[in-house]
């Protein structure tokens, strides 16, 4: 995939013009990201009904038509955290990717674990990578710079793993799954963390590098809520692909990018059970054309 290129997920649309003021920078992008969205758990805001309906808004055109029809300015004119769209870390990651892709840099959305939100947890995350003309950087653009112990916007190893990373890991038998999801609380209705959870994490990290920038809760293919009678050994041969990808490996890349394309079990052809939280638990299969 052209990363310089929008996906049908990342394109702004009638609103791509908003994009022309912005800065160059990707700190100063990253800021005015932060002025536009704000995180449905995260954000001190307790959102309900039609509020929190707005963390279904998958398409970045979407997005930007719920800021313009609530506050009709420039992007960059600060909004009171009320009036910001809500939404999660993957709709920060792709409202910066697509200016970014905008602007002709290449940039992409990683999903993973990031193990800076909860002591002794590694929450499920999104994150972006650009292309800074020598090397993919990763940002985490939800963070304020200054606020963790390493450069939130060029994110060193450690703190973030791709879930084909801790797959690998936990299909090695090195990390405990149980530390990887949504909520560590064992008392928790929906038990959103384990090994399960982190093989349908693999499942979106894939389309998420071809350009189908999916939300954490749209389900499709061979994605299951238990290991029972899944094909872990499918999740295995993908995972190796892309860590092989991550350190250089052209070829394992194009064959995972092939897998994506022409494997069932893994392709999003258009519709997805969504299990989204703003649903009050009436999950169901959607066609997600925009």
């Amino acid at each position: 995939m052209d990363y310089a290129i929008q996906s049908r997920f990342s394109d702004p649309g009638v609103h791509a013009g908003l994009f022309d003021a912005l800065p160059d920078d990707v700190a100063g992008i990253a800021a005015v990201v932060r002025n536009l969205v704000i995180h449905y758990r995260g954000g001190g805001i307790d959102f309900t009904g039609e509020r929190l309906a707005e963390i279904d808004s998958r398409w970045v055109s979407a997005i930007l038509d719920t800021d313009q029809k609530r506050n009709g300015t420039p992007l960059a004119a600060p909004r009171e955290p009320v009036d910001r769209v809500v939404g999660c870390c993957r709709d920060h990651t792709l409202l910066f990717v697509s200016v970014l892709r905008h602007k002709g840099i290449p940039a992409r959305s990683r999903v993973g674990f990031a193990n800076y939100f909860t002591e002794g947890f590694n929450n499920d995350h999104v994150v972006a990578e650009y292309w800074d003309g020598d090397r993919w950087a990763m940002i985490d653009t939800e963070l304020e710079p200054g606020t963790h112990p390493f450069d939130v916007a060029d994110m060193p190893a450690g703190p973030f793993k791709s879930a084909a990373e801790v797959w690998l890991g936990y299909r090695a038998g090195e990390l405990d799954g149980d530390l990887y999801g949504v909520d560590p609380n064992p008392d928790a209705p929906l038990k959103l963390h384990g090994g399960w959870f982190i093989r349908t994490y693999v499942h979106f990290q894939l389309a998420h590098l071809n350009g189908d920038e999916l939300l954490l809760w749209d389900n499709w293919g061979s994605m299951s809520g238990t290991l029972d009678g899944a094909d872990v050994e499918g999740t295995d041969r993908i995972a190796r692909l892309m860590v092989a990808a991550d350190n250089g490996d052209e070829a394992a890349a194009k064959e995972a990018d092939e897998l994506y394309r022409t494997d069932p079990a893994l392709t999003f052809t258009g519709r997805a059970f969504v299990t989204s939280p703003a649903s009050g638990g009436a999950f169901s299969w959607q066609d997600l054309s925009r």
